[in-house]
């Protein structure tokens, strides 16, 4: 038998029935009735009508009468918790998720000189012969992640990597070509993620996005890691992309949005 934990001496229970009428709200309930928030929250309608209006003369609902929405208000409740994250705590948890939705390794990283160096990591599976941990670092002009790091660079930076970065052949495939590298740069640049197919090392691939500063640079990058199968070896990599890019970009998005929120 399960024991029910109730709630100690220090619980103040209008605190949470407060917290809760506000938690009620989601994308699937962004306006709602007296009856919906009673319905949603368990709580009466005597009860749920004292707290929205009680929200409502602090600011943080609104109502035209008959419905309730949550205002731009609320938003200050979580400031304070993001104004104290860094941004591998702000990524950490979303890569956690991402994981465990595609069930591949995900990564976020910075750029240092010519090198990627990663500040969160999530793993699945051991994808490569080197083990991959906080701090590890890999060149950029081979990786995902560092090609986006690099098209996001302003131009006269991105000229002075490119005209000093020693480009090493690490697989067959890999671009080592600075003029090559450049045109890659470019593209990735027009279609906003960059895909690198077992250039870094022979069996791997990535997809990998930019994550942006308030002002509209780009502050670091996230991946998913994917390890080539025989029976991947036929597979379009468009129908790859595809099935990645649009949660990676959703992520990336929260993680902007988290850092414009910190400003």
């Amino acid at each position: 038998m399960t024991e029910t934990k109730l709630p100690g001496d220090q619980f103040v229970q209008s605190l949470a029935r407060g917290l809760a009428v506000i938690r009620a709200f989601d994308a699937e309930h962004v306006s709602m009735t007296l009856s919906d928030v009673s319905r949603r929250t368990g709580l009466t309608r005597a009860t749920a009508r004292r707290f929205l209006h009680t929200l409502v003369e602090l600011g943080y609902v609104r109502t035209d009468g008959r419905v309730f929405e949550l205002t731009a208000l609320v938003l200050q409740l979580g400031y304070s918790y993001l104004s104290g994250q860094t941004l591998p705590q702000l990524v950490q948890p979303l890569l956690e998720e991402l994981s465990a939705e595609l069930h591949e390794s995900t990564s976020a990283s910075i750029l240092d000189g010519g090198d990627i160096v990663y500040i969160a990591r999530i793993h699945t599976r051991r994808i490569m012969t080197v083990g991959i941990t906080v701090g590890t670092r890999f060149p950029a002009y081979a990786t995902s992640m560092g090609r986006v790091l690099l098209a996001g660079l302003p131009e006269p930076e991105l000229e002075r990597y490119l005209a000093g970065a020693e480009l090493r052949a690490l697989t067959p495939r890999t671009i080592a070509d600075a003029g090559a590298l450049r045109a890659e740069l470019d593209r990735i640049r027009q279609q906003g993620y960059a895909l690198v197919d077992q250039e870094l090392e022979t069996g791997l691939r990535s997809v990998a996005v930019p994550i942006y500063r308030p002002d509209g640079t780009v502050a670091a990058a996230l991946n998913v890691s994917m390890q080539v199968r025989y029976e991947d070896t036929g597979r379009n990599l468009d129908e790859v992309v595809a099935e990645v890019l649009p949660k990676m970009r959703a992520v990336s998005q929260q993680v902007t949005e988290a850092l414009r929120a910190t400003h």
